[in-house]
């Protein structure tokens, strides 16, 4: 008899076979028990029908709970109603474990108490469909990356110094040797990676002990970063709109069920697999004004602004060149005006907000060099950073996409907390 898995049983039509899994629900009729069984791989109806099994192996399916794990076989049919869809007549069960008292059930629960039992909540399938979805888009970034030659090169989690200011760091003693902060972003390390190896990215936890309080923040989240020797400003937007049109496309094709789940509008990420929109932050604040915001040309955008911006276009929009003094002192001002940097944030439509940030970094040494002094950095600090300006210094840019946020896009949940196995924030810790 054949061990499989869930998908694959439209294969083993006819066949007896052999599942191992857990019950997701469970009802009887008389000489009837229906068994909604999942092995992570799916979900298939198993049926018990009395007249067909031994007395004990119908005793047991009358004795399984939610959440039971079980062995069973059974011969694979296509179900009666629905010919796209298979179903298993139980010929044998062998119970492992009765769940009993299972806290999370059918009733209305609220955020708070799926929190404190994610452990439990992420079996459901909803939240079985989104962890789905992040895996899909964590391997399409991997292979949109590994077919445009760029190399994975990790960058380390603890760090003696900050990527753009230690205000939202997590700090720690580190031996005898001083303080240490839990990285919040991998790029500066990625940098020196490209000068030997041209194109590279990493993928790792990064934390920001930023106090916010929003559907769109987390203080522990993955991130992705990548960096080019030899590409610009306008390259590097394109390989970003490249990169994310697989992702959607790499979902649509491959996550279909997932989506479904979800009840995630698909012609909406069908329609944002085209060109995205380019606009500059002066034309984002025009236009906003002209909205009727009282946003003025120096300011940051925020999630109203950044849905406003969005509301009427079907694809992401690339907000480029920066005023300088919102932006990070390793962005490359922009040559034909010099208050602007060559920098970029992608905002997804549907009111998703920002999921990329990059920009074209400065590879000059003395520029890079006087404007780390007019911020008063450390300079002996970031040494080895400047030194990469003094030996072979070349155009090159980068970006960072936040796992979380684009997964938040692509299944269409309200929550950012839900794309992550276990969220961290700022009043959340368990479990």
């Amino acid at each position: 008899m054949q061990d499989i898995f869930v998908k694959d049983i439209s294969a083993y039509q006819g066949q007896e076979v052999r599942l191992k899994g857990w019950v997701r629900n469970i009802r009887s009729s008389g000489k009837l028990i229906f068994i909604i069984f999942r092995d992570g791989t799916g979900t298939i109806q198993a049926v018990a029908f009395k007249p067909d099994l031994d007395e004990a192996t119908f005793e047991d399916a009358k004795r399984l709970t939610l959440e039971s794990s079980l062995i069973i076989t059974g011969i694979s049919k296509q179900h009666p109603k629905n010919p796209n869809e298979y179903e298993l007549n139980i010929t044998g069960i062998q119970t492992i474990q009765i769940s009993e008292d299972y806290p999370i059930t059918k009733k209305e629960h609220g955020p708070d108490f799926l929190l404190s039992n994610r452990h439990l909540w992420l079996r459901s399938p909803k939240q079985w469909a989104i962890m789905r979805i992040r895996h899909k888009v964590y391997l399409a970034i991997c292979e949109y990356l590994h077919e445009n030659n760029f190399f994975r090169f990790d960058s380390p989690i603890l760090t003696p110094n900050a990527c753009e200011g230690t205000t939202t760091l997590f700090e720690l003693e580190y031996f005898d040797v001083g303080k240490a902060y839990l990285s919040q972003s991998g790029q500066l390390y990625l940098e020196t990676g490209i000068m030997s190896l041209g194109r590279v990215y990493d993928f790792g936890p990064v934390f920001r002990a930023e106090r916010s309080k929003t559907r769109k923040h987390l203080t522990e989240f993955w991130m992705m970063d990548a960096e080019a020797a030899f590409v610009e400003h306008d390259e590097n937007m394109q390989i970003q709109e490249d990169l994310i049109r697989h992702v959607i496309r790499s979902v649509l094709s491959e996550c279909d069920s997932e989506l479904d789940i979800l009840e995630r509008d698909k012609g909406a990420l069908k329609a944002a697999d085209a060109p995205f929109k380019r606009m500059t932050h002066f034309e984002a604040i025009e236009y906003l004004r002209a909205k009727g915001s009282d946003i003025d040309h120096s300011s940051d955008l925020g999630a109203q602004d950044e849905t406003l911006i969005t509301e009427e276009s079907q694809v992401p929009i690339f907000i480029e060149k920066w005023p300088k003094e919102i932006k990070a002192f390793y962005m490359k001002r922009d040559p034909n005006n010099e208050d602007y940097v060559l920098g970029s944030d992608l905002i997804a439509p549907e009111g998703f907000g920002e999921i990329i940030g990059g920009s074209q970094r400065e590879d000059d040494h003395d520029l890079l060099l006087s404007r780390m002094k007019a911020e008063k950095m450390d300079i002996e600090a970031y040494q080895w950073y400047l030194d990469l300006r003094k030996y072979g210094s070349v155009p090159h840019s980068g970006f960072g996409i936040g796992l979380e946020r684009l997964v938040t896009w692509m299944s269409g949940i309200h929550h950012i907390r839900e794309t992550i196995p276990y969220p961290r924030m700022i009043y959340r810790i368990y479990p």
